[in-house]
């Protein structure tokens, strides 16, 4: 059984920083790649970033590109997002989710694992 959890997620005002991290427990998915996904209110889930499992490779939203940063630390099976210049159209709940494939995908569908999200609220 796998477990994703967020954290980090929080009320900023615009132009503010969050760190979201994503711990996974269970089987480990060291060498899988992980995505976050998020979905404001009335609208689809839509993709933001991913990390291969090597860590080697990112991709990004264009919406998000140049602010946001993802990482992963293997050794505390954790992946992060950072959040920078934060803007009120960021706000929404924001998803982990891995794969059991270390290539990275922007689909939502090619991701097996998904944990519950963590709201991001960023102020004007």
């Amino acid at each position: 059984q796998v477990q994703l959890v967020e954290s980090g997620g929080g009320l900023v005002q615009a132009g503010g920083s969050l760190r979201l991290s994503c711990a996974a427990s269970g089987r480990t998915l060291n060498s899988y790649a992980k995505g976050w996904f998020r979905q404001a209110p009335g609208k689809e889930r839509e993709f933001v970033s991913a990390i291969s499992g090597s860590g080697t490779t990112t991709y990004y939203a264009d919406s998000v590109k140049g602010r946001f940063t993802i990482s992963r630390d293997n050794a505390k099976n954790t992946v992060y997002l950072q959040m920078n210049s934060l803007k009120p159209e960021d706000t929404a709940v924001y998803y982990c989710a891995a794969r059991n494939n270390p290539l990275l995908k922007v689909r939502s569908d090619e991701y097996a694992y998904w944990g519950q999200g963590t709201q991001v609220t960023v102020s004007s």
